[in-house]
């Protein structure tokens, strides 16, 4: 990376996350599941891109009823993906050419076939019968409370060997873990040391409002404003307020604990918040330095792209999280391909450019989902090729997480998009060949070379990685904003978030001089904007 603008601000506050979904990244051994030697074969390429921090989603033993996010063996690769000696080498090759690993940790629950579980479930006086949720049934044999998956249905299934209930937030085989028992708390700590002493430089905590329960498994109320940010509006899961089943106090002195791992060994962390009030915990979770090192939420995994609602994400989090640090998604494993979310049914490379220069103008860490570097669109996979229970569970209104997790397009000339030499697990959409890695490559208009292009051209502007932000009020076609660091002259910046060309005036940037290296088409001069579909601009005031 290239210097602070501040000689004390951490690394990680100017750093890019670009996550790889394992499975759908690149297949070296013809089983037509991506695998450890296929990222590391690709780090070259990641590394091209200008980001700094690679994410994995789950590479450990699994039984991969929810692939991978049912963990089995917390400290072992499965064989699908490869082994460790294939993780040790890909780390070696990531620091090689200067990028960190950060590897997802699963920790609210694990699969049924993980040994804990095992041994839990055998009976109510072994070691590990208090290492998962487990409650008796009420009187008449229903759940103790009324708490719902995610995943559709009760929280609560049956159990004929200890006959009582145990708790799942997500599948039914991904029985949830009793945090309250200090002896869970500890296995996780000391799985996290072993990938740590591995080399590993990062952590994303997956679902980490979830660790912890209402002792006393009291019912939720309905919610009052349905939530619709992280389930759609055919899950009842949205019509509680989940005030009880997670988002529980005890979870902070548990990140403090982790938190404290993580600074003996110099590495990161990052949050998934998904919750009734996910600022909050955004806010909670990143306070006072001992806690995550940054969070994300699910606002803008949403289908609304409009400047009002992305000012208004942004604004409330500067708001309420005073002292913390934020990370911006917009795409990642589990939402529909951004180039097809916030499209209106009209996807184009321009919307692409619009939406990631967009993100990267934003104060906090952006973290960058595979394939949209290349405009992938939303897959549309028949019924009878669904992987994702989630989607199966819910069809036809809601198609599940597959059409965003097929695989990487690398070439249009090979089988598969070069993904695989076998039968892909997904398969690979015909419309994602001309997207292919090495057609964009060629293309210095691409998508991908725009990005390559802009995130270079970031790295110049010490305003656009730590600067503070703040919002014009301009017609709501347009997003307009300013990033102000101390001793830099402040950077505006305006995008046109539809596909209608775009003027009006903006008498602030009256006098502006524009940047030039950033790539978006579009201009203003004597404070007069003119902007052509999902055009934008950026130019500075004087200091």
């Amino acid at each position: 990376m290239t210097p602070s603008s501040n000689d004390n601000a951490p690394w990680w506050q100017e750093a890019i996350i670009y996550q790889v979904y394992p499975r759908s990244y690149l297949d070296t051994n013809g089983d037509g599941v991506g695998d450890l030697p296929g990222i590391t074969a690709k780090l070259d390429y990641i590394a091209s891109l200008g980001v700094d921090i690679v994410w994995l989603s789950p590479f450990f033993k699994s039984p991969m009823k929810d692939f991978g996010y049912d963990i089995s063996d917390y400290c072992d690769v499965d064989p699908l993906f490869g082994t460790l000696e294939d993780f040790d080498r890909l780390i070696a090759k990531a620091h090689s050419v200067g990028l960190k690993i950060m590897i997802d940790q699963v920790m609210s629950h694990t699969a049924d076939a993980h040994p804990w579980f095992v041994e839990s479930r055998a009976n109510r006086d072994n070691p590990k019968s208090d290492w998962y949720v487990w409650s008796d049934p009420l009187p008449d044999g229903n759940p103790p409370n009324n708490w719902l998956s995610v995943f559709g249905g009760s929280a609560w299934q049956w159990d004929t060997r200890r006959k009582q209930y145990y708790m799942h937030n997500f599948l039914v085989s991904q029985p949830q873990l009793n945090f309250h028992n200090p002896d869970v708390q500890q296995a996780h700590l000391d799985s996290l040391r072993f990938w740590l002493e591995r080399g590993v430089d990062g952590v994303r905590m997956d679902a980490c409002v979830f660790h912890f329960h209402d002792r006393q498994l009291r019912s939720n109320p309905p919610a009052l404003v349905r939530d619709t940010s992280t389930v759609t509006d055919v899950n009842p899961y949205g019509m509680q307020a989940h005030i009880h089943d997670k988002t529980q106090p005890e979870n902070i002195a548990f990140l403090q604990k982790v938190r404290t791992l993580l600074d003996e060994f110099g590495a990161v962390s990052i949050g998934e918040v998904s919750s009734d009030d996910a600022l909050a915990q955004m806010a909670e979770y990143t306070s006072g330095d001992d806690k995550l090192h940054m969070a994300y939420s699910f606002n803008l995994l949403t289908p609304e792209f409009s400047s009002a609602h992305i000012r208004r994400q942004v604004e409330e989090f500067n708001e309420r999280v005073k002292d913390g640090w934020g990370s911006w998604s917009v795409g990642n494993h589990d939402a529909i391909r951004v180039a097809t979310r916030w499209a209106n049914g009209k996807p184009t490379p321009a919307l692409s450019k619009l939406v990631l220069a967009l993100q990267l103008s934003l104060k906090g860490t952006p973290c960058l989902y595979q394939g949209d570097e290349l405009a992938l669109t939303e897959a549309d996979v028949p019924f009878e090729l669904l992987q994702d229970p989630y989607g199966i569970t819910f069809w036809p209104e809601f198609k599940g997480r597959d059409g965003c997790r097929t695989p990487m397009p690398w070439t249009s000339e090979a089988p598969n998009a070069g993904f695989t030499t076998g039968t892909p697990w997904l398969p690979v959409p015909a419309e994602h060949l001309a997207l292919a890695e090495s057609v964009q490559d060629q293309d210095p208009q691409s998508m991908l070379n725009f990005q390559r292009a802009i995130i270079h051209w970031r790295r110049t502007m010490p305003q656009l990685l730590r600067g503070e932000i703040a919002f014009y009020d301009v017609p709501e076609q347009a997003l307009a904003l300013r990033r102000d660091l101390p001793g830099h002259a402040p950077v505006l910046a305006v995008f046109n978030v539809t596909d209608q060309p775009l003027s009006f005036d903006w008498p602030q940037a009256a006098g502006a001089a524009p940047l030039e290296g950033h790539g978006l088409p579009g201009e203003v001069a004597d404070g007069k904007v003119t902007l052509p579909a999902y055009g934008g601009w950026f130019g500075t005031l004087k200091a």
